[in-house]
């Protein structure tokens, strides 16, 4: 009985630790090559981007040439991003924030969640051109 308590304790405090993510290294997305079924344009590029955003509510904004800035709120959170683009390459960074815990090198889990969705929501938009 008492092994049982005890295994139970030592069970529950190890779920609780696994579950405590603290903050960690920014994730960037650096020249990620364009892959589609086909020789596409800049701007075929910078429109697959802008809808793969849309698909998690990303607010995407075409400021120049090459350059999309995105933003994410969720709750009183708030991220910031940049995507630099061309016909073979795209690149996510992370501009700024508000209430994810940014230390100038990490941040929240929750943030490199969103750019990964992001992320493989553009393959997968590219895919389709």
């Amino acid at each position: 009985m008492i092994r049982n308590i005890i295994g139970s304790t030592i069970a529950v405090a190890l779920l609780l630790l696994v579950g405590c993510r603290g903050p960690m290294p920014v994730y960037n997305v650096t020249s990620t090559p364009v892959v589609a079924n086909r020789t596409v344009s800049s701007d075929e590029v910078g429109k697959a981007i802008i809808r793969a955003g849309a698909r998690y509510n990303w607010q995407m904004l075409q400021k120049g040439a090459g350059t999309i800035e995105g933003v994410q709120v969720a709750r009183e959170h708030r991220a910031v991003i940049d995507i630099k683009y061309n016909a073979k390459s795209y690149s996510i960074t992370y501009k700024d924030s508000e209430k994810l815990q940014y230390d100038g090198t990490n941040i929240h889990p929750n943030y490199n969640s969103w750019i990964q969705r992001l992320e493989t929501a553009i393959r997968a938009e590219l895919l389709t051109l």
